[in-house]
């Protein structure tokens, strides 16, 4: 029995596999001989794989970055100095008379008032010792020119009726006007005359809250305002609920002079 070999199987296969060698080195010498001078080659693999991002969109990347992380420290170094001056400027406002707050009181009054008034009642209020009426009228000019002035409106007691009976009463209904005329009678003689930028910011403030009442209720346009503030002396602890009516005689009436608004009022 004899034995061969299959040389040829074996002289085939190899052919084939140095064939499939030399074609595979062939192509990549083809693909190396096409490219671009100065281009490097990249196989395909890496081409495919996504996680191979090209260096440029890498360094892209990395400046946006380094430009929110900068924006974002400028935002909050600028909110960290607004809030550090802030607090300077309560201080100043808030603490008794120095050499700083002298020299430097406008620019502290500039920036405190009107929205960062501060004061001492949380912890000693002071609570009203009297009772005052605030009220307004208005006129109007007609086409004929003469002026109509219309009736007195107790605008405190709109805010009262607002007030009572409720579980949670506004805070505007119970302070805005109220307040607004205690600082008006702070910052004005008996003349109404104002005498700083602030007794006339004031002034303009108590104004433009009439006007906006007066404006709500309704009623014909008006060009004028007045008002009329009737104050007068809390009864005596201890008075019956019948005699808590003070004398006519003890109020005391003031009359502010005609003011200028807006033919809405507004």
């Amino acid at each position: 029995m004899h034995r061969t070999t299959d040389t040829s199987i074996k002289t085939d296969s190899g052919q084939g596999q140095g064939g499939a060698v030399l074609g595979g080195v062939e192509a990549a010498q083809e693909r190396t001989d096409g490219a671009k001078p100065g281009v490097p080659v990249t196989s395909d693999s890496a081409e495919e794989e996504p996680g191979n991002a090209p260096s440029g969109t890498l360094r892209a990347g990395g400046r946006g970055e380094r430009v929110r992380k900068g924006a974002l420290g400028a935002v909050v170094g600028l909110c960290a100095a607004l809030s550090t001056a802030h607090l300077v400027m309560v201080f100043l406002h808030v603490a008794p008379p120095n050499v700083v707050s002298e020299r430097y009181g406008p620019q502290v009054n500039a920036w405190i008032y009107p929205l960062f008034e501060q004061n001492w009642r949380l912890f000693a209020p002071d609570p009203d010792s009297v009772n005052r009426t605030i009220s307004a009228r208005t006129a109007h000019a007609g086409p004929d020119g003469a002026v109509q002035v219309g009736p007195w409106t107790d605008l405190t007691a709109v805010d009262v009726s607002a007030i009572e009976h409720h579980p949670f009463p506004s805070h505007t209904a119970q302070n805005l006007l109220r307040r607004s005329w205690t600082s008006y009678a702070e910052l004005h003689g008996s003349d109404d005359v104002s005498p700083s930028d602030r007794a006339v910011m004031i002034q303009e403030y108590l104004r433009n809250i009439a006007a906006d009442r007066m404006a709500a209720l309704g009623g014909e346009p008006f060009e004028s305002i007045q008002l009329r503030v009737v104050t007068r002396p809390v009864a005596a602890a201890g008075t019956a609920s019948g005699d808590r009516r003070t004398d006519p005689a003890d109020a005391d009436t003031r009359v502010l002079p005609w003011w200028k608004v807006t033919s809405d009022g507004k």
